[in-house]
């Protein structure tokens, strides 16, 4: 049966006003979620502050930094955000996981390096995990505490310059430069930089375990330099020291209740030669042996303190139970600036 003009022109409208609607729907949505990003970023640029008495700059990243989208096509080709390498002999920076303690376990992190510009972030990305990291700008290209509307929103990019943090499941992580390291060039993984290494593993790691597989996905980028490897702790007790050796991560287990990185390459290393090879490893080691693992926040920014160079511009220590974060700024131990980040385990 054949169907009157009449009802077919009629069909015709209708179709096309549905078509119309849905246009103006989708565009709608797209309005939307553009404009909440743009919101989420113009509240995360003006939620910058300084701290008082310190160079430090505090801030909270709210909503999507695009670092899903980052990571489905990586680096591209002329790119590099790996760290320079410029003063390479003044990187020494030590890093320890203590264990000993199931209700307290933490990590400690020196950072050394020269002229930096320290900035605490606080991020929860819709699709990630809710984390606290320690962010140098100067690699970023900002160099002093100046607060004007361009360095703040230049400070958006932050997220992606993590050198040390912790997620709101209990796990930690910072990095330490090596005399080398070999990310690999396999064409079937994404590449990332080094430093989005650690913002990879805060954003989508629960533990110790997972990291090391979401690590095996890519790439890492270290050209510019230096090379690094990192630690990796979490709150379940497990440790390891990651190392990237002809092109594909090196996993080196904690074999007790801590562990310990400094600025060498651990694989293939026995305890007496790694004792042998660096001073300020054999301090940590043997003070955490010594404690088997077990030390309160206040021993932690102690063994720091020891284990500190002239330039060392942070110490931190993360608690990956307690969520409590303490951070001295120059060597300052007697100014202790207390943070929190609300730990899964702990609501």
């Amino acid at each position: 049966m054949k169907m009157p003009p009449e009802e077919k022109k009629g069909n015709r409208k209708i179709i096309a006003t549905i078509v119309l609607f849905v246009a103006l729907l989708a565009l709608g949505v797209g309005l939307a979620v553009g404009f909440h990003r743009q919101l989420d970023q113009f509240r995360s640029a003006m939620s910058v502050r300084k701290s008082a008495k310190t160079p430090l700059l505090i801030m909270h990243y709210y909503g999507d930094y695009g670092f899903d989208e980052f990571l489905r096509e990586g680096l591209a080709s002329d790119a590099s955000t790996a760290l320079s390498s410029e003063n390479r002999f003044e990187w020494a920076c030590t890093c320890f996981a203590a264990l000993g303690n199931e209700n307290d376990s933490m990590l400690g992190r020196n950072y050394d390096y020269t002229q930096v510009r320290p900035l605490i972030l606080f991020t929860d990305p819709p699709n990630g995990y809710a984390s606290v990291s320690m962010v140098d700008i100067t690699f970023m290209g900002i160099f002093t505490g100046d607060l004007s509307l361009q360095n703040r929103f230049r400070l958006l990019l932050a997220p992606y310059y993590p050198f040390d943090g912790m997620n709101e499941y209990g796990l930690a992580m910072g990095m330490m430069a090596i005399p080398q390291a070999d990310g690999g060039k396999d064409p079937g993984k994404v590449t990332i930089g080094s430093l989005q290494v650690v913002r990879l593993v805060l954003d989508h790691a629960r533990n110790v375990e997972e990291a090391i597989a979401l690590l095996q996905n890519y790439n890492v980028d270290f050209s510019g330099g230096p090379p690094i490897h990192y630690l990796i702790a979490d709150a379940t007790g497990n440790s390891v020291v990651v190392e990237y050796l002809n092109g594909k991560p090196v996993v080196i287990q904690n074999s007790g209740p801590w562990q310990v990185a400094t600025n060498f390459i651990l694989s293939g290393r026995s305890l007496e030669v790694a004792e042998s090879t660096c001073s300020r490893y054999k301090t940590a080691y043997e003070t955490l042996r010594e404690a088997n693992g077990v030390l309160t926040p206040a021993e932690s920014l102690l063994l720091l303190n020891q284990v500190s160079q002239r330039h060392t511009s942070w110490s931190i220590v993360y608690g990956l139970t307690s969520g409590e974060v303490r951070l001295t700024m120059n060597r300052n131990y007697k100014q202790v600036l207390d943070f929190n980040l609300d730990m899964k385990m702990n609501r």
